[in-house]
């Protein structure tokens, strides 16, 4: 029975050639001996950036359980540690590739996944060109210590995931990502309000470098049900401390009381073009 506390280590960090296993593990290794139930990695942690380029090519995607996948699960299951990553993975059945998120326990079994949903198409993000957008909405995974939900980096502009996700329970966002250090300021200010809005925890981990012309960096960051910070970081390992009392606190506090009407915005939603 879980006691409703997890211990998550935001691990600014990434991975990209199967040289880096040795790094990892002993990142992992730090986190757990820190504490940690949880490790969540940047957003496609075993890849280079390859949009940072428009150039697309075959060995940066994978199918579903290949190396990169097969890595995470190894190290997770060395460790001790549940782990948070991701590839860009082929579905099998369309051939399309798709920015996904994987999350593993600490034996390597697989808990869910979730396909990246809003691309950006610019300057060092020409992420359309690499993969398709994610078709299905993000499902609460369950299996740790507290319910969780998957976002990933551009999805944190678009809120309905975080609604979904707290409309089915989630207790804790995880919403790894690859963003430029001039623009935190504005991710901050949404992923406060998408902590407050959804009355969860939200957790939003970063590629730590430049890369591949991207200018990638800036802080990883915690936050509680109330927006409050809870660890703002460029360091490769903090650990924060999660309570679903927390979360049960938020949920009767204003704005978490607050009715959702499903039905109505679907409705409403349904009256626009699909583009």
């Amino acid at each position: 029975m879980s006691n409703g506390v997890l211990r998550v280590a935001l691990v600014t960090e990434v991975f990209p050639e199967p040289a880096d296993a040795s790094r990892l593990i002993g990142l992992l290794s730090k986190a757990r001996e820190d504490g940690a139930d949880l490790a969540v990695l940047p957003e496609l942690p075993f890849n280079g950036w390859a949009p940072g380029t428009k150039q697309r090519r075959p060995e940066d995607a994978e199918a579903p359980g290949g190396p990169r996948q097969t890595r995470m699960i190894e190290a997770a299951r060395e460790v001790g540690i549940a782990v948070l990553g991701g590839a860009i993975v082929i579905d099998p059945a369309s051939g399309t590739r798709h920015n996904t998120a994987v999350l593993v326990d600490a034996t390597g079994v697989e808990l869910g996944r979730y396909r990246k949903i809003h691309l950006p198409e610019e300057e060092g993000y020409w992420e359309t060109s690499h993969y398709e957008p994610g078709n299905e909405g993000p499902r609460m995974i369950e299996g740790l210590q507290m319910r969780v939900g998957l976002q990933i980096c551009s999805d944190v502009n678009r809120p309905q995931g975080f609604q979904l996700l707290a409309a089915q329970g989630a207790e804790v966002m995880l919403a790894p990502r690859a963003t430029p250090p001039e623009t935190y300021d504005r991710w901050r200010i949404v992923l406060r309000a998408n902590a407050v809005m959804s009355g969860a925890y939200v957790i939003s981990v970063n590629r730590p470098r430049p890369e591949s012309g991207a200018s990638i960096g800036g802080p990883s960051i915690a936050i509680a049900p109330s927006g409050d910070v809870l660890s703002e970081t460029t360091e490769p390992v903090s650990v924060v401390e999660l309570r679903r009392t927390v979360v049960e606190e938020a949920q009767i506090e204003y704005p978490g009381y607050l009715t959702r009407f499903p039905r109505m915005y679907a409705d409403a939603w349904g009256h626009f073009d699909a583009s």
